[in-house]
């Protein structure tokens, strides 16, 4: 194949539609899926019945043919969609919107016929996540439908959407303790230290997960033995537990400590600012002591991401 000409979008020329196709598919990054958390989304009929409904969005669908380029198209207010019942046996179905260009497969005329459209595909594997091969189409949602059942529920409904393109955002906080912070409890209890970890984050309204990374550089150690826990904590989210597990006596020495997580945000939190800190646990089984101090770097790193809600 050469080059398609003229290149987008040259005064005078005449373009094909796959021109724009691709131009759709280069700025979609290749990626395919709904465009943002909420769209298409599958769910019972308000009054359960033999159908299902997908609610308003638009999606981005790559051809199954390559130089076909991708399809937009969008969704305003509830798409019903039939559903048949199922008979003595259980069934799997696949719901999927599909894209069918006479110019690749089928003969539907685009002036009176719908080229994009939601298909049931009926009786797929009970794990199955994908559109048939060659297809253009993206899953939506699976219907498992136990036996002599008519009327579809939302606990009967997988869904299977995914963002093309699901949003990010990072963001990167630091802070240096000027004066020496101790924590020198030994009681088995929490404590929220040390005092400079904490930064109020804003939290995106589409985020759905995060990933937080705490760390301690030049945490200070004295007088005896430690054994400690640190965590991070959002909102009400508390993360993984990290174990400071120190023997080395009496001598003062630094560490660098590192605490991870993934969490899910939840919607109360989403659009809102919210603290982020660390709590450190001390156990009674140890003696010595922690500190923060002008030799100790505390950097928080924490990244949103899109998700389907």
């Amino acid at each position: 194949m050469t080059l398609v000409q003229p290149p987008m979008l040259t005064h005078g020329g005449t373009h094909p539609a796959r021109a724009f196709r691709m131009m759709v598919r280069d700025l979609a990054r290749g990626s395919q899926g709904v465009t943002e958390a909420n769209d298409l989304k599958v769910r019972q009929l308000s009054t359960p019945g033999s159908a299902v409904r997908v609610g308003d969005g638009s999606s981005v669908i790559r051809g199954a043919s390559w130089g076909q380029g991708s399809y937009t198209q969008y969704n305003v207010g509830d798409a019903i969609v039939p559903v048949a019942p199922t008979g003595a046996s259980g069934r799997s179905d696949l719901l999927i919107q599909r894209i069918e260009d006479p110019e690749y497969e089928g003969n539907r005329d685009p002036a009176k016929d719908d080229i994009g459209y939601f298909q049931v595909v009926p009786n797929v594997s009970a794990t199955s996540t994908t559109p048939p091969a060659g297809m253009t189409a993206i899953p939506l949602a699976r219907l498992d439908i136990p036996p002599n059942t008519a009327t579809i529920t939302d606990a009967m409904i997988k869904d299977l959407r995914r963002i093309a393109n699901p949003r990010r955002t990072r963001l990167l906080f630091t802070a240096f303790p000027g004066t020496l912070s101790r924590l020198t409890y030994q009681d088995n209890k929490w404590h929220t230290w040390p005092s400079a970890a904490r930064w109020t984050v804003p939290v995106p309204d589409w985020a759905v997960t995060l990933k937080a990374v705490t760390t301690v550089s030049g945490l200070r150690m004295d007088s005896a033995d430690i054994f400690a826990s640190m965590q991070q904590v959002i909102g009400t989210s508390q993360g993984q537990d990290t174990t400071i597990d120190d023997d080395q006596g009496k001598n003062v020495r630094r560490s660098t400590i590192v605490l991870a997580d993934n969490m899910t945000v939840s919607s109360s939190m989403r659009g809102t600012n919210q603290v982020l800190y660390v709590q450190t646990y001390m156990a009674k089984s140890e003696s010595g002591n922690l500190g923060v101090d002008g030799g100790t770097s505390l950097v928080c790193d924490v990244e949103f991401t899109e998700g389907v809600i």
